[in-house]
């Protein structure tokens, strides 16, 4: 059973994998399917496909979410938990480190050039992970089409969420046309959490605005900062440049970007106000990964719904593909980023079981020393 299996395992690998996820959502969940699929068997692909698209549809940070979904898989809802704070707990400790830094003295360190090769090295991670995951989610032409038409939407700026509920639902139109049937299709109600509290320097009052934040965040873990200019800014709590130096922090820890909360949760209140908004944030995504990740295999018996999952799994990798274009357009901007990206892009293909955390190390190191020169 589930139940039984190792947790040691599961914290492990995440554990690992929440040190090295650096380069935002796409390039964590491309290291998970190395690591968990390709290196780990702990699922099939068309498996983690349906996972990662299921997971694109409900609100929280996406690649923290499918750490969850994977430690269900192996281990039940021990291994959900464990799996979820295992991967968290890195990028949270650091955050809190470099709050505590920015709380004492004012200003963050200077650690640019050791995070230069990074990003570079984690673009070959990611296309290979598209190249993948991209064969087994195209299973037609049809397909293909909506794939491309959902990246094409998702360049020119339609938000992730829309684009793929969009993807879905012509999927199902489609398979609809060709059985020559009526389509009825049902809503199910977003849940809002209007009735909590804005922020204020309370502890319950942090978690409760980043509780509110953590169950209504779609799409990139970078809305988060419209959110905190919203509440935060406006309302005179924090000035635009500790926004700023709190975004800096999300750009170089590795793991996801919303353990800026902890950042923020320092700054309101110390090390209690950091451990409320760590909480408030991540805890919508593990009730709400609990509830959907029984319920996935299910979908699949339905032709339809099964119909809905492959339009969104083609969706999901079509957003990735986006990100890919768009984070290779900020990254790669001089001769140095490229050689670090055409570098990793051959050894990843070379050695197809090199490790994402060799990668990592040795973008950092190579960027470092081109640096420097």
């Amino acid at each position: 059973m589930k139940t039984n299996q190792p947790l040691k395992e599961i914290a492990a690998v995440f554990f690992k994998l929440g040190s090295i996820a650096f380069g935002g959502p796409a390039a964590h969940i491309a290291m998970m399917e190395e690591e968990i699929v390709t290196k780990r068997k702990w699922m099939s692909q068309d498996h983690f496909l349906d996972l990662m698209g299921a997971t694109n549809l409900i609100p929280g940070p996406n690649s923290t979410e499918m750490t969850m979904h994977c430690g269900h898989e192996r281990g039940g809802w021990l291994g959900l938990i464990v799996a979820g704070i295992s991967f968290l707990f890195p990028a949270v400790v650091i955050t809190a480190f470099f709050a505590w830094l920015y709380q004492k003295y004012g200003q963050l360190p200077n650690i640019q050039p050791f995070v230069y090769g990074i990003k570079p090295a984690v673009i070959a991670i990611i296309i290979s992970a598209v190249y993948k995951l991209g064969k087994k989610a195209l299973k037609n032409v049809e397909l293909g089409i909506l794939g491309t038409l959902t990246l094409a939407a998702a360049l020119f700026g339609l938000s992730e969420i829309a684009a793929l509920f969009a993807c879905g639902f012509a999927g199902v139109l489609l398979y609809f046309i060709k059985k020559h049937k009526s389509m009825t299709a049902a809503f199910i109600p977003l849940i809002t959490l209007q009735s909590i509290p804005a922020v204020n320097l309370k502890t319950m009052g942090i978690f409760g605005t980043f509780l509110k934040v953590g169950a209504l965040l779609y799409g990139s873990g970078y809305v988060l900062f419209a959110y905190l200019d919203a509440e935060l800014v406006k309302t005179g709590i924090l000035s635009m440049e500790q926004i700023m130096d709190a975004v800096a922090v999300g750009q170089f820890t590795p793991g996801p970007v919303l353990s800026t909360a902890t950042f923020i949760g320092w700054q309101l209140g110390g090390l209690p106000g950091a451990l409320a908004a760590t909480f408030g944030i991540f805890l919508p995504s593990f009730i709400l990964v609990a509830l959907l990740n029984p319920i996935i295999p299910r979908m699949r018996q339905s032709k339809a719904i099964s119909t809905f999952l492959d339009a969104v799994n083609i969706g999901a990798v079509a957003v990735i593909i986006a990100v890919l274009i768009k984070m290779g357009w900020e990254t790669l901007t001089d001769w140095r980023t490229i050689v670090i990206a055409l570098v990793s892009i051959a050894i990843t293909f070379k050695f197809k079981k090199i490790n994402s955390a060799l990668l990592v190390f040795g973008g950092s190191i190579l960027g470092y020393i081109l640096t420097i020169l």
